[in-house]
């Protein structure tokens, strides 16, 4: 990998949810990130007029991701569940980009992920070729990056 001299292809990735369950491919994800707030601080006896920044708490930001719709109530079914039975619905989301060859090169692993929303699709008469998607936007508690 250290002799690699052109970045890999955003397309080509997978979702997992708690270690290998997959609710069906998804065409977007996006929003993976995490932030630290900083806290500025200045001590009343420093000899020079300036702030200490010192890193406080951390959040993950929230991840979208977006599908055409299948066969299958799976996403609707852990949203549902999330509402009635709290944080034992919490899963993990691995989501792992591949090289061309199908193998890892790194993984974005989401802990205590909990559905926050659901948009449905966009329905219209006219056209007939588009694809009916849907949306699920996750809440995680932390963030890993895994090689």
């Amino acid at each position: 990998m250290a002799d690699r001299t052109t970045p890999y292809g955003a397309f080509n990735y997978v979702v997992n949810f708690d270690g290998g369950e997959a609710l069906g491919g998804f065409s977007d994800v996006s929003g993976i990130g995490t932030e630290v707030t900083v806290a500025e601080y200045r001590n009343g006896n420093e000899k020079e007029n300036h702030v200490r920044k010192v890193g406080g708490a951390h959040k993950v930001s929230d991840v979208t991701l977006k599908r055409g719709i299948l066969n299958s109530k799976s996403l609707w079914e852990w949203l549902a569940a999330t509402r009635t039975q709290g944080p034992s619905a919490q899963k993990s989301v691995a989501i792992t980009l591949l090289d061309e060859a199908q193998k890892p090169v790194q993984s974005w692993v989401l802990r205590g992920v909990i559905p926050m929303k659901y948009t449905g699709p966009t329905l219209a008469g006219k056209g007939g070729g588009d694809v009916a998607m849907e949306e699920l936007v996750l809440s995680a508690e932390a963030m890993e990056i895994a090689a």
